[in-house]
């Protein structure tokens, strides 16, 4: 199938250039959320990036009640690509949890794939971590920071061994070999993640849904990706409390809540265990 995909012209993402052609071509399937707040440094770029991936089929930006110049670059790419992009605003912030939930919900594509605004991922690299869904081997995909090891801004040390003791005790729980629970880059089969019930809050999202794709074990790959991440003065917002937090979303969504409370029905994963036969 990936010989089939068609390529985005390269071009640049300031105001005023051109921005890409969108493919008609008939085998479309990928839907990419992106949560934003207060991304207006950033967002245009995403976005240009994001639309040259092959096989788009829609790209679903969750304007978390920014306050900034957000709604508007969010609006002007709905605007020039209407069948492609669309725009969902909340009334109020709820945190990135509930910005996705609400993407999901509105997405329709074979593939989901999560894009965070302020480009600490790469869209360019989109492509690489959904390969092992495309060729049928695998029913959710993490992309990986400390696999093995591409680009990676050097930042906190601190943030690093919070990662790699939410990621350990995750999977003490979980009985996986995750190396990065915490990436942002998370890609799954379409009806895997419209059928999954979310209740975190804030960034408890990445547990949550470790959590639960475990329960309904699923084929899960883990791709080595790049990280460009941010300083708190660039406008990183994760913080100690969230971690904390996650703590205990580990408890709660392994231990105290049930696959049949997970999901509203329980999707089928035999076409892609076959697949892997």
């Amino acid at each position: 199938m990936l010989g089939l995909w068609q390529s985005f012209p390269a071009m640049a993402c300031q105001r005023g250039t051109q921005l890409p052609m969108i493919s008609n071509d008939a085998r479309l399937f990928l839907s990419v959320i992106v949560p934003a707040y207060n991304e207006e440094s950033t967002l245009r770029e995403v976005l240009v990036s994001v639309l040259r991936v092959p096989n788009l089929q829609e790209v679903i930006v969750v304007d978390d009640c920014s306050t900034d110049g957000t709604p508007a670059i969010a609006r002007e790419f709905a605007d020039r690509y209407p069948e492609v992009v669309k725009v969902i605003r909340h009334g109020k912030n709820s945190g990135k949890t509930a910005a996705l939930k609400t993407g999901f919900s509105a997405s329709s594509g074979e593939i989901v794939i999560v894009q965070d605004a302020d480009l600490e991922y790469d869209p360019s690299e989109i492509e690489g971590v959904i390969d092992p869904i495309v060729r049928g081997k695998a029913d959710v995909v993490f992309g990986s920071r400390f696999q093995v090891r591409r680009a990676a801004r050097v930042l906190y040390f601190y943030h690093f061994l919070a990662n790699q003791f939410l990621t350990f005790l995750s999977n003490l729980f979980t009985n996986l070999n995750l190396t990065d629970v915490e990436t942002g880059y998370k890609a799954f089969r379409g009806e895997i993640i419209r059928k999954m019930i979310l209740r975190s809050s804030g960034f408890g999202f990445e547990i949550e849904v470790t959590a639960k794709v475990s329960k309904l074990r699923c084929a899960i790959y883990e791709v080595p990706i790049s990280y460009y991440g941010r300083t708190y003065d660039e406008g990183k917002k994760i913080g100690p409390m969230d971690g904390v937090a996650a703590i205990w979303y580990i408890v709660r969504y392994n231990v105290l809540t049930g696959l049949g409370a997970s999901f509203t029905s329980l999707p089928e994963l035999h076409k892609v265990r076959a697949a892997t036969k």
